[in-house]
């Protein structure tokens, strides 16, 4: 009997799911799982992972009604403000499916589910000298690739990556393979030069921050950290923005920088590939790289604390309510469990 047999016996085709319900809790909850199509596979969730920026965003209510709709997770129930399932790191193992899939370790953009149902297509197969645990990460990879392909860097290339969280550390991760230069992880805390010396990159306070950089991208979702991108800036260079700033209003002082050195601020969404990508790669493309460049053992780096998912509404809780740490690991029961 297999692992979904036996769950189909003692639960009848049924799943649990983390959501986040309309005053800003969690609460796990029960449901039917649909019937497996043709082309579609049952998947047992090993690991999810929580990105605390945005996970904390939808807790709080803070995704704008203007963007509601775009800012949907891919395989989200429910709308903003709640109650809503969401969450899109998410790594398992076909239970169900074609054979070419059957016992295969994927991830997939999808919330914290302990058993679901999706068509193949949206699946991406881990290599299997990547950890299960670590491929949590794939949907971080995959936004950093993106902010890569936006931005182009170049051999010599000065680069500067301000905020030094899950995502800027991820990015200049990536970076540091890049045969450039210079590139400094800028940060205002000054704790991230730890994260800079594991990562092999230079580290820097915002006021000895070296400036005239080809590309700065900004991953700090803070005023202070936007205004400080475009003063790093080079002249007509570009700044990248990664941040997701939600409801928060941006105020810059753009009669400064910006418009005296001709820069620009671009936009870096992982909704849509890169444009100077878009024609050539499709997002299963960019999920598989990011899949590949976790064969690196440095991306632990970035799992910084576990929980169990029968625990996961109480521990988001204390998660959101203290700073620090970057991705925080779901790990599911065994079928032993």
């Amino acid at each position: 009997m297999t692992i979904s047999q036996e769950h189909e016996r003692k639960h009848g085709h049924e799943a649990h799911a983390y959501w986040v319900t309309e005053t800003g809790d969690g609460e796990l909850r029960q449901e039917a799982l649909p019937a497996r199509q043709e082309g579609e596979a049952l998947v047992r969730t090993l690991y999810s992972g929580v990105s605390r920026g945005t996970e904390r965003v939808v807790h709080e209510g803070r995704v704008p009604e203007r963007v509601a709709d775009l800012m949907q997770a891919p395989h989200q129930e429910g709308d903003f403000p709640g109650p809503v399932k969401y969450g899109y790191l998410n790594v398992g193992v076909v239970e169900e499916g074609p054979d070419e899939w059957l016992g295969k370790t994927v991830f997939s953009l999808h919330p914290h589910q302990d058993f679901y149902v999706i068509p193949t297509s949206q699946l991406t197969a881990i290599p299997e000298d990547v950890p299960a645990r670590r491929a949590v990460l794939t949907g971080i990879v995959e936004v950093a690739i993106n902010a890569l392909w936006e931005a182009g860097p170049r051999l010599g290339d000065r680069v500067a990556v301000v905020g030094g969280g899950l995502v800027g550390g991820v990015l200049a991760t990536l970076l540091q393979k890049y045969p450039l230069s210079r590139l400094q992880l800028v940060d205002a805390d000054p704790e991230k030069r730890k994260l800079a010396e594991t990562i092999n990159v230079e580290f820097a306070e915002p006021e000895v921050a070296k400036s005239d950089n080809d590309i700065v991208f900004h991953c700090s979702a803070s005023d202070d950290g936007l205004k400080l991108s475009l003063q790093l800036a080079g002249d007509d260079s570009d700044v990248i923005e990664l941040s997701w700033f939600a409801d928060k209003e941006v105020t810059l002082p753009l009669g400064e920088d910006f418009h005296a050195r001709r820069l620009n601020i671009r936009s870096s969404q992982v909704g849509a590939v890169a444009l100077p990508r878009r024609h050539r790669r499709t997002n299963a493309q960019r999920l598989e790289q990011a899949a590949r460049e976790l064969k690196d053992p440095l991306f632990d780096t970035f799992l910084t604390s576990e929980c169990q998912f029968r625990n996961l509404p109480t521990t988001l809780v204390k998660l959101f309510e203290r700073p620090g740490g970057f991705c925080h690991v779901v790990a599911y029961p065994t079928p032993e469990d």
